[in-house]
């Protein structure tokens, strides 16, 4: 039996194809869509460290979008609940990582043993460059 010649399934349910009660497609979610792209694009942000502000940003954007496509899933004839599941979670994950990040830094930068020791670090590369 091919798809085309299949029986429909519950008269008005929806289908695991993703259609509706009209027989139209279910459409994803344009938030939930963008949540995943943030939350991927702000992962991979924070991943590099030099980009990590960049990255708490895009998770702030990531996490409002996955709470938009989460509502907007609840909609007849719109799906993406994953998809912004996904995409929270990823935004939540990258924020955590920026935060912890910023705050190594932070700690890093206010302890002066650290920083003269880093200070010297430097000055002995730049005196074995020089000769």
């Amino acid at each position: 039996m091919t798809a085309s010649s299949e029986p429909a399934r519950g008269a008005g349910a929806s289908t695991r194809a993703g259609r509706t009660r009209a027989g139209t497609a279910a459409k994803t979610s344009a938030a939930a869509a963008f949540a995943l792209v943030f939350g991927v694009a702000a992962l991979f942000s924070v991943l590099t460290a030099v980009l990590a502000w960049i990255g708490v940003v895009l998770a702030i954007v990531g996490i409002v979008l996955g709470v938009v496509g989460l509502k907007m899933a609840t909609r007849p004839g719109v799906t993406g609940r994953g998809v912004a599941i996904g995409g929270l979670v990823l935004s939540v994950i990258a924020l955590l990582l920026g935060l912890a990040l910023g705050a190594g830094i932070t700690t890093f930068l206010n302890n002066e043993g650290a920083v003269d020791r880093l200070q010297q670090q430097v000055d002995d590369l730049r005196d074995r460059l020089d000769s």
